[in-house]
């Protein structure tokens, strides 16, 4: 299957995905850390890609965004953007009703 094509699906088929370096327990870079934490704070399911496991994904998803940097938050197919946008969200209280209101889509 194409990488691209494999994106896409992963962003139409998770209401909330993070393209990040490790895992939301085992991160492996500060950024990554950061944006996990902010939405482990949410209290709500979200999918994850390792990017460091999936090298094609890490080399493709920049283009398929148009954003250069991870990690990168998805939320109902739109790009949200990286953890200085979403500790920024956080703090201003529009990050919790973002993510529950497309995480509720899924659970009714």
């Amino acid at each position: 299957m194409d990488i691209m094509q494999t994106i896409k699906e992963q962003i139409e088929n998770n209401p909330v995905v993070l393209y990040m370096k490790g895992s939301p327990n085992a991160p492996q870079c500060g950024f990554s850390a950061r944006a996990a934490q902010v939405l482990m704070a949410c209290g709500e399911k979200f999918a994850y890609v390792d990017i460091l496991q999936n090298p094609e994904i890490r080399a493709h998803l920049p283009q398929y965004g148009n954003w250069p940097t991870f990690p990168q938050l998805w939320v109902k197919g739109e790009l949200v953007g990286g953890s200085d946008i979403l500790l920024e969200m956080h703090e201003k209280g529009e990050l919790l009703p973002l993510i529950q209101s497309a995480t509720a889509a899924t659970d009714a």
